[in-house]
């Protein structure tokens, strides 16, 4: 029996806090995934997972970012597509630069991390978001149903 070809995608997130502050993008309707977010993206080959976060950073929001905490993995598995989507998510208080003045993906604003869960987000990032500010690192593991929009299964789990 021949197995099924599995795909994969990879992407990163990377939380910017500045004392009580983290940077969010809010990204309009015509861009996809309203609402408020963290900036980050696909992983280009060969680049590293981190350079990839460190890129993606840049890119959005013109900040170079340095000393990367590694915060836990996100990912969703399509049985019916025999997809495996990665988000690898980091945290720094450690970057330079100024903000661009038009960024490509949305308007970007410090959020005091206190009121941050009361802004408009995907339900993704809002189920991931508390898990950048706790102790270790997280694994969220979701099986997603295509057809019906949904998750079959979810598994959150906090590894300290």
């Amino acid at each position: 029996m021949t197995k099924p070809k599995i795909t994969y995608g990879m992407y990163t997130m990377c939380m910017i806090r500045n004392d009580d502050k983290v940077l969010l993008i809010n990204r309009p309707d015509q861009l996809g995934f309203p609402g408020y977010l963290g900036p980050g993206g696909k992983v280009e080959f060969p680049e590293s997972l981190s350079e990839g976060a460190i890129r993606e950073v840049y890119e959005e929001t013109g900040l170079i970012v340095k000393n990367l905490e590694y915060k836990g993995i996100d990912e969703y598995v399509v049985p019916q597509t025999n997809y495996r989507y990665m988000v690898f998510n980091y945290l720094t208080d450690s970057y330079e630069g100024e903000l661009l003045a038009n960024p490509p993906e949305g308007e970007l604003v410090w959020v005091p991390i206190q009121e941050a869960m009361e802004l408009p987000m995907q339900p993704w990032f809002k189920r991931r978001f508390p898990l950048y500010f706790e102790e270790g690192t997280f694994e969220i593991s979701i099986v997603w149903d295509e057809e019906g929009q949904k998750p079959i299964e979810e598994k959150i789990r906090n590894l300290r």
